[in-house]
Order: structure tokens, then C-alpha cells, then sequence
């Protein structure tokens, strides 16, 4: 949807899908105190919340009750149960990443082994979607911000800063076609992850060589730092994308 000059009338336009990411790892709980779940039941009504101010997907990571992301796949499967019970209608959409937050301080950001991501694929209650980056890509998450933005939180800490400024999204094409594979045998949609004009390419030979055969749900990450940051304001892109989209 466009409100830009020529842009047709709302009416008009393709319906506005609104995906809400409440649990985003990569921030902590003293971060945002007041926006940040941790028990299981605020995590779940925090999902409600975001349905009754209009998203219908959700896209899902899972807190511990330490605050820190979540790589137990049980958890996963519990808020997953929690929120199809409280917001049926919800797309839920888990992400791909897990959960790429450091262990400690001063570790590394860094996405989870290849065959831990493929245990998505054996979540239950089944997600409708799991998010599948294309490509690997640099993701300095650091880049498009200024020092100040980061002032009284945890990323003012320069190991901390560090870790997110030099993390890279691990998809070679291997991995990438085989999480498809079993993503696509347990019933989930793969929600693409396109960081260039190259990550839109490879999804399309993946489906001309018949490896993924649709719906097409593709999103495209403008965060800088490795990744094209300008896709908001560069009508083209943004228009194909749009297009492009179907949940």
C-alpha cells in the first residue's frame, strides 16, 4: 500500500498486510522494559496485542525467562500452541535466525549451526511460515544508526556493539535448498529473506528448477550494512516487492 503521489486510492490498492516482531533477540529486557515479554503468558498476549492493533502475521522468536533469546525448540512449540489458541487467525511465522543474540557478553553474534535451522522444520504445532535467507550476507545492524541511538542500552557496550557490527547471515545455496526441501515436506511455507536484487534472482531459479513451488512470500530486509537499506524510498524495488507479496 502507497500513499505517494500517483499512487492509486486505498481502495484500489492491494490489501495492507502488517507482520508484527515483538521478540527480536537482539535487544534486551532493561533495553525496552516496558515492551519486552518474558514469561510465557506475556509473550503469548503480547502476540494478541499486535493482532488487535492489526497485524495478522506474526513473526516469532521465543525468551527465556533470563531475557535472553531462546534456542529451545520446545519453547518454540510452546508459544507457537499459545498463540494459535489465543489468536487463531494469526500467520504465524517463526524466524529462521533462532536466535542470533551472544550467549554472554563479548561472544559473538552469530546465526545457529545449519542442522539446528533445519530442526525448524519439525516444529509442533506446525508454523505457516519459517523465514529463509538467500544468499549469504554481511548484517552490521550497527550501520544505519548513530552512536547516540544506542545511548543507555546494551549495545552502548563496545563488545556488544561489536558483536552485532561484525555478524554475517550464513545461506549458502546447499542450505538453502535443502531447508526448502524440508520445510516444504512438513507443510511450511518458506517466507524469503532478500537482502539484494541477487537474493530476488536466486529465488526465482529456485522455483524455474521446480526446487520451491510457491505461495511466493518474499520480504526484503533494509537494515544497511551489507543489505540494500534504500528499498523504502527506491519506487522500483519497492514496487516488485510489493507485488510480489502473498500470505
Amino acid at each position: 500500500m502507497h500513499y505517494l503521489d500517483g499512487s492509486l486510492f486505498p481502495e484500489n490498492q492491494q490489501p495492507l498486510i502488517i507482520t508484527a516482531a515483538p521478540y527480536a533477540p537482539g535487544w534486551l529486557p532493561s533495553d525496552f522494559p516496558e515492551d519486552i515479554p518474558l514469561t510465557m503468558e506475556d509473550q503469548i498476549q503480547k502476540a494478541v496485542d499486535c493482532y488487535n492493533a492489526g497485524a495478522t502475521v506474526l513473526h516469532l522468536h521465543v525468551r527465556e525467562l533470563d531475557g535472553k533469546g531462546s534456542k529451545r525448540l520446545s519453547k518454540f512449540n510452546e508459544l507457537i500452541a499459545g498463540v494459535r489458541k489465543a489468536v487463531p487467525e494469526m500467520v504465524i511465522q517463526v524466524g529462521g535466525s533462532i536466535s542470533f543474540a551472544p550467549e554472554n557478553e563479548g561472544d559473538a553474534a552469530k546465526w545457529l549451526s545449519d542442522d539446528t535451522r533445519h530442526m525448524l522444520a519439525e516444529l509442533d504445532p506446525v508454523p505457516d511460515q519459517v523465514t529463509v535467507t538467500v544468499n549469504t550476507s554481511q548484517m552490521n545492524v550497527t550501520e544505519h544508526a548513530e552512536l547516540a541511538d544506542f545511548r543507555g542500552t546494551s549495545r552502548e557496550n563496545p563488545a556488544i556493539f561489536n558483536a552485532y557490527k561484525e555478524m554475517t547471515v550464513p545461506a549458502q545455496p546447499g542450505w538453502v535448498e535443502e531447508h526448502i526441501r524440508r520445510l516444504s515436506a512438513a507443510g511450511i511455507q518458506s517466507a524469503f529473506q532478500c537482502y539484494n536484487i541477487n537474493s530476488f534472482e536466486s529465488v526465482e531459479r529456485l522455483i524455474r528448477r521446480g526446487i520451491y513451488k510457491g505461495p511466493l512470500v518474499m520480504n526484503w530486509v533494509a537494515i544497511s550494512g551489507g543489505m540494500d537499506a534504500r528499498a523504502c524510498s527506491t519506487w522500483p524495488i519497492w514496487s516488485v516487492r510489493c507485488r510480489m507479496v502473498r500470505c
